[in-house]
């Protein structure tokens, strides 16, 4: 059995149009709160937080609404179009109230701005889970690790492309200086890559046909089915796996914690204890991201050779350790070194080995039916760390000290571990390969 990579590639591509989205709605969205309409740190903060907030519910709603969705496109098909479909149109809206206001202030259009940007979020949140989970509903369960890597590469290359071409839009000579800003372009770009994207997705990818054959597939396979029907066609999951999903979630939650810590303060933690600018910051951050591309597709062969957990387990000991060394590092040197960017390269490669494989640990605790739903629990998870966590870290830093940053994130890693050695399930069968096929795999 082995990953159809073609069809895989553009299964991302929905995963790749989100990611250039998000990529834009970082780096754009708070210049014009600050820079255009002049709102303070907290307002704009609020504002940037409000759609992990919404994620919380919206991602778990609408991947249970997709698995109950039947048309003649599929489940998850019609949550991708119209999501982005409405995507496309409110996001263009922004810049114009954006110019608008810039020409003649007023608070009405504050207003139809900040309601515009909530009803993109809510856009953008109908179709996450639908999206992601479109890839385990057409993989084979043991599969789904080599799958979710490829997933994460068009992730990334989505946010690459939307840095190339901000670069080219808006280098700093064209822009320095002025006093105003006009993005409209970028939205118009940015929307244009989206559709491209999907369309491709629509065209090339036929939902059900692939869903019906990996289902078939799937029944010749019982053993791949942790969870029980309760004779009404309802999923039910036994005891034990239900506790290892309980500490799978926990886990997710914990190592989101301690990564998402240094994510949101690295910056601002650099500049307090080496006296870096954003320069330095933002290339360790560069240099942890090419780490991780470089290491999804390795990771995901690997997990198919000594499972997910391991995988995963071994992540978590190099991250614990990585963040460690960054706080001894950044207690002796001076300035950021060479040194300290292998560190964050080996950061990457260990946030890769466990962000690959925990969505699929999630889904394959379940039916088929109901990935939408565990794509779902993941995200919940995971989002809810995002929350807390920048509160938390900042109020510690604050009151304790800056140093205390990557110790946090140590022992919110630390802890992670600990709950994933209670994790029985969600891993493939790793079968040593005989005869020929072991030799068509060393060809591979």
């Amino acid at each position: 059995m082995k990953l159809n990579y073609l069809r895989t590639f553009t299964v991302g591509l929905a995963f790749l149009s989100i990611s250039a989205f998000w990529q834009m709605y970082d780096n754009v969205i708070p210049l014009i709160l600050t820079n255009t309409f002049h709102l303070n740190e907290t307002y704009s903060g609020a504002i940037m937080a409000a759609d992990n907030v919404l994620a919380l519910f919206l991602l778990p709603l609408f991947g249970s609404l997709s698995d109950k969705v039947e048309t003649k496109i599929g489940k998850r098909m019609p949550f991708i179009l119209f999501g982005t479909g409405m995507a496309i149109i409110l996001m263009n809206i922004l810049p114009i109230l954006d110019n608008s206001y810039y020409k003649e202030p007023n608070s009405f259009k504050v207003v139809s701005f900040v309601i515009v940007l909530g009803l993109l979020l809510i856009a953008m949140g109908t179709y996450r889970s639908p999206a992601v989970a479109m890839m385990p509903d057409v993989t084979p369960k043991p599969l789904r690790s080599k799958a979710n890597a490829v997933i994460n590469l068009m992730g990334a290359i989505g946010g690459i492309i939307y840095l190339a071409v901000a670069a080219f839009m808006y280098p700093n000579s064209k822009i320095a200086g002025l006093e105003h800003v006009d993005y409209q372009i970028l939205f118009i770009t940015v929307s244009a890559i989206m559709f491209v994207a999907v369309g491709l997705l629509f065209l090339f990818v036929k939902e059900p046909k692939l869903v019906a054959e990996n289902k078939a597939l799937e029944e010749q396979h019982p053993e791949w089915n942790l969870a029980e029907d309760d004779g009404s066609g309802n999923e039910k999951l036994p005891a034990d796996v239900k506790r290892s999903l309980g500490f799978l979630l926990a886990s997710i939650a914990l190592w989101f914690t301690g990564y998402n810590a240094v994510t949101t303060w690295f910056t601002t933690y650099v500049s307090v204890i080496m006296g870096e600018g954003l320069g330095g910051a933002s290339t360790c951050m560069l240099v942890a991201t090419a780490g991780a591309i470089l290491s999804y597709i390795p990771i995901g062969n690997l997990a198919s050779k000594i499972g997910r957990r391991k995988t995963i387990m071994g992540g978590i000991i190099l991250l614990a350790s990585m963040f460690f060394m960054d706080f001894i590092m950044t207690m002796i040197f001076k300035s950021i070194n060479p040194i300290m960017f292998v560190n964050f390269a080996l950061l990457g490669l260990a946030w890769a080995a466990i962000n690959v494989n925990s969505l699929p640990m999630v889904v394959e605790m379940c039916k088929g039916s109901d990935v939408g739903k565990f794509t779902g629990y993941y995200y919940t998870a995971s989002m809810a760390a995002q929350i807390v966590t920048p509160i938390l870290a900042g109020t510690l830093m604050r009151l304790i000290s800056y140093k205390i940053l990557f110790i946090y994130a140590t022992f919110f890693t630390i802890l992670s571990f600990v709950t994933m050695t209670q994790v029985r399930h969600g891993d493939q069968k790793v079968e040593a390969k005989k005869g020929l096929e072991a030799f068509e795999d060393m060809a591979d």
